[in-house]
């Protein structure tokens, strides 16, 4: 009774101690994420699912909010566009309240506020990470509210 209840103790163990090494992971691919965002990094479309979905939730001057969904291709390609832009204008967004919340063994949420340069406001946002079966982590769907009127255009 004795062995069992030690192997049972030690399978437990590793259980959680797998389970916490996956969040971690999970904010490690984050943090990474967010260090070549700021960076301007070309490596930025790598953290994406080919089928992500990518949400841009607008807030109109009335304070109500649109979503426009894209695609991966779209956003990546928009997002190199407007990379070159940002890095002269040393635009960077600076993240807070972070928190991971757990949806299975290999998916995880993590909502933040997004204060982009020079503002003084904060947004909403969120990614969902998901671990994929050869160990590399891939954000799966993202929502970004944005005050750019300009993505109530996108089609």
């Amino acid at each position: 009774m004795k062995k069992l209840l030690t192997v049972f103790v030690v399978f437990l163990s590793v259980g959680l101690a797998s389970l916490a090494d996956n969040k971690d992971d999970a904010l490690k691919f984050f943090n990474n994420y967010v260090n070549a965002a700021n960076t301007y990094s070309t490596t930025i479309p790598e953290y994406y699912s080919p089928t992500a979905k990518i949400i841009r939730q607008v807030i109109k001057p009335d304070g109500t909010l649109v979503d426009r969904e894209t695609t991966t291709a779209r956003y990546v390609s928009e997002m190199k566009k407007g990379q070159a832009i940002a890095k002269v204008r040393k635009y960077k967004n600076n993240y807070s309240d972070i928190k991971i919340t757990k949806i299975n063994d290999t998916t995880y949420k993590i909502s933040s506020l997004r204060q982009p340069t020079g503002e003084t406001y904060k947004l909403k946002t969120y990614m969902i990470v998901q671990k994929q079966p050869d160990g590399k982590w891939l954000i799966i769907e993202e929502l970004m509210q944005t005050k750019v009127q300009l993505f109530l255009n996108a089609k």
